[in-house]
């Protein structure tokens, strides 16, 4: 009533003054209690269905992502799912360096081969394949490093069982999509709080937030298909006999521990002793004639106490 009812029921109010828990009836009071009735539910209905429809951004999302996860769980070889996540990645790590239909100017060959290596380990001679064939267009050479990176793939699995490396690549997937969906439902959260600012600059939020929500979600989805691919691209995978070479007991004292600067320190202290005159002196007794010719004992001369 005091949010809701016309300024003339509040004001027939404050001038009654009437007591607190005090029953009032009347026409008048009834078909206001009706009429704030009324605003209030539809005041409610309205932050329902605002409240449901930015769910439903998160609920698209959500069977999305869970579809992807079911599929995780259920299968036991995910080996093509790798793979299109790590040709997905090479695609966009070459489209840095190389944009889409530049000329061969703009492309940056040097600084591709160093993100290969640093971040997937991945050792590919671009510019000696440019060199050889002057041919070399860009769909040709971005077929050409799938391909060199599917194939180091290949041969560094091939020293493990099957079934435990299918079993590691899916414990890294779940992984990942479950880490980066906890941190996706935290930002949306986090963007949804804020998202009625915008309507001062004459926007509407619902848009404004299914687009900023569609666009971390290509992020969560870029994020987790880079991470997965850096993994499971950069991980170093031994052989029994390198383990037990590995756990091999080393002996100290075939060990000697070296510093360049503590090297060249030692070297300077010892340059300077031997440079250094050495004196050699005959040891006096205190019963012996002071060697600086007064005549007297030693230990009444310069050799006396004081």
């Amino acid at each position: 009533m005091r949010i809701f009812a016309s300024d003339r029921v509040s004001a027939i109010m404050e001038r009654l003054k009437m007591p607190v828990g005090e029953a009032i009836e009347h026409p008048w009071v009834t078909r206001a209690i009706e009429n704030a009735q009324r605003k209030v539910e539809a005041r409610n209905f309205d932050i329902r269905k605002q409240l449901l429809e930015y769910d439903d951004v998160a609920n698209d999302q959500r069977r999305v992502i869970y579809h992807q996860r079911n599929d995780l769980l259920e299968s036991n070889d995910v080996s093509e799912s790798t793979q299109g996540l790590r040709e997905r990645t090479l695609e966009d790590i070459i489209g840095q360096y190389i944009p889409p239909e530049s000329v061969e100017e703009q492309w940056d060959v040097a600084g591709l081969e160093k993100a290969l290596a640093a971040e997937l380990n991945l050792q590919v001679p671009v510019r000696q394949w440019l060199t050889e064939d002057d041919k070399l267009d860009e769909d040709a050479l971005k077929a050409r490093v799938i391909e060199t990176a599917n194939r180091q793939y290949t041969d560094k699995v091939a020293a493990v069982d099957a079934d435990a490396w299918h079993q590691y690549e899916r414990a890294i997937m779940l992984q990942s999509v479950d880490t980066h969906w906890r941190e996706h439902l935290a930002a949306l959260d986090h963007l949804r709080q804020g998202i009625h600012l915008r309507g001062y600059a004459q926007k509407n939020p619902k848009q404004e937030y299914k687009r900023e929500a569609f666009e971390l979600f290509e992020l969560l989805l870029s994020t987790v298909r880079s991470e997965v691919t850096r993994i499971l691209m950069t991980v170093q995978i031994r052989t029994e006999q390198e383990l037990e070479k590995a756990e091999e007991p080393v002996h100290l004292e075939n060990v000697r521990y070296q510093h360049a600067d503590q090297d060249e320190a030692l070297a300077e202290a010892n340059a300077e002793q031997k440079a250094q005159p050495v004196r050699v002196a005959q040891k006096v007794g205190r019963n012996d004639p002071c060697p600086c010719g007064s005549g007297k004992k030693y230990k009444q001369c310069h050799g006396k106490l004081g």
